[in-house]
């Protein structure tokens, strides 16, 4: 080797920042990550249960071959948006192709500020446009087993607002960390983990009135029994409720649902208007229950700082990745601060999110279990918690017995015949009658 060719190898290695204490945060991180999700995922929500889910004890034949049926017409275009996606983002942030598009797309914009506004609008644009066949064709399926209700242009509408949404969050996250790259070029991941755990923090508190009212209209439940029997059903569990609100769902879907969300002065607790409007009270009191306890359990906010801390610990992942000269060159940019960066980081974010998919539902469905079974302790009616389970899982076609990959991809809550089991455990264990098979019951 040449005088001149150990010069520019020298210079060469200066200029490339150390990623060891990357690497060691990463690993600290994942590590710490691990930890807390085994320490804290309640694994055997009900100790002691032994039944095995058959879904032809509770479930017409009929009703079986409808959610089959069902399932099958969704999953061409579920997998064929994730796989398209995927093949999307991977061609935009690692090939020539993606980095001459990019910069064909954004050539006009001469500041770098511009350009990466510029370039992560374009590449959020071309992402959802490769979705919206997929989403289109999984709309159609909704609508053909009268799960839609909504019109094409209203649906549009919610296309356009989530995109809306996605271009807010990633132009704060990207000037963000440009700033970060260009103040800090060697140690930006070190704010940007601690920015990435906060922005997680932040989102989820804001989410509830700052997004959702975006998509629905909120109001209280009417002054009533129902209202006045739930509100004392949380004073009786301990959880501080001043209002359970009805969301407008009926405008979109038939399907039923209800869901917390938010911690602190931002918790909700939500029920569909559906749910209110075909379900027995009884039954509906079951489904409050069950949120009453992932607010009693502070689930949001536990799964919350989970998600904050996977943030924090991506980001010193991802800077691995933008540290890469084989992978800047591959997506066509010189360094980190590079916009057209935005294209790999885009890939490796997707890439690490749908990695992660799997682990979040499996945690996911135990902390929905846990739920359920505080919904059992609370109300002490197993017959009307089968009832329910059976009506939710008819009502809304879940899968029943979903093949290994669709549960691990899809599924954040158990089975309808996983809970329906489970609710019978629970009245085993408790030496409470254990509900009948309903599979002779009317269809709901």
């Amino acid at each position: 080797m040449s005088a001149t060719e150990v010069d520019e190898s020298e210079r060469s290695a200066a200029a490339t920042p150390s990623r060891r204490p990357a690497v060691i945060a990463a690993v600290l991180l994942c590590a710490l990550l691990v930890v807390v999700i085994a320490l804290t995922t309640p694994w055997h929500p009900l100790p002691g249960a032994r039944t095995a889910p058959d879904p032809r004890a509770d479930f017409t034949p009929a009703q079986i071959a409808r959610s089959h049926a069902f399932n099958t017409d969704l999953n061409p275009p579920a997998y064929g948006g994730l796989v398209a996606g995927l093949v999307a983002v991977l061609l935009l942030g690692l090939t020539p192709l993606g980095s001459r598009l990019l910069g064909v797309l954004t050539r006009p914009l001469r500041r770098a500020p511009l350009r990466l506004v510029g370039t992560a609008v374009v590449l959020a644009v071309l992402t959802r446009l490769v979705g919206l066949p997929f989403d289109m064709w999984s709309e159609t399926v909704l609508r053909k087993y009268g799960l839609s209700t909504q019109h094409w242009g209203a649906w549009l509408t919610d296309q356009a607002t989530s995109l809306g949404v996605t271009l807010v969050i990633w132009i704060v996250v990207l000037l963000g960390l440009h700033l970060l790259v260009r103040r800090f070029p060697r140690r930006w991941w070190a704010g940007a983990a601690v920015g990435g755990f906060v922005l997680v923090g932040a989102a989820s508190f804001g989410y509830p009135v700052l997004v959702e009212p975006l998509f629905n209209s909120f109001h209280s439940m009417p002054a009533g029994p129902l209202r006045t029997d739930l509100l004392a059903m949380a004073r009786r569990d301990g959880v501080p409720v001043d209002d359970v609100l009805v969301a407008d769902a009926s405008k979109r879907t038939t399907a039923l649902n209800a869901y917390v969300s938010g911690f602190g002065s931002t918790r909700r607790i939500v029920v569909y208007d559906t749910l209110l409007d075909t379900e027995p009270r009884p039954e509906v009191e079951l489904v409050v229950a069950h949120e009453l306890g992932h607010a009693k359990r502070g689930d949001v906010l536990h799964g919350t700082l989970v998600g904050a801390l996977g943030a924090a610990a991506g980001v010193c992942v991802l800077y691995l990745v933008m540290s890469s000269p084989r992978l800047l060159r591959r997506a066509g940019a010189e360094s980190a601060a590079d916009p057209r960066s935005v294209a790999l980081l885009l890939a490796a974010v997707t890439v690490l999110t749908q990695a992660a998919a799997p682990v979040e539902n499996l945690v996911s469905r135990r902390i929905e279990a846990r739920a359920d079974m505080h919904a059992l302790d609370l109300t002490r009616d197993p017959e009307t918690y089968v009832r329910m389970q059976r009506s939710l899982s008819a009502s809304n076609l879940d899968e029943l017995s979903p093949d290994a990959l669709e549960y691990a991809l899809w599924n954040s809550h158990p089975t309808g015949p996983e809970r329906i089991a489970m609710g019978r455990d629970w009245a085993r264990l408790h030496h409470l009658t254990v509900p009948p098979p309903l599979a002779g019951g009317t269809p709901p």
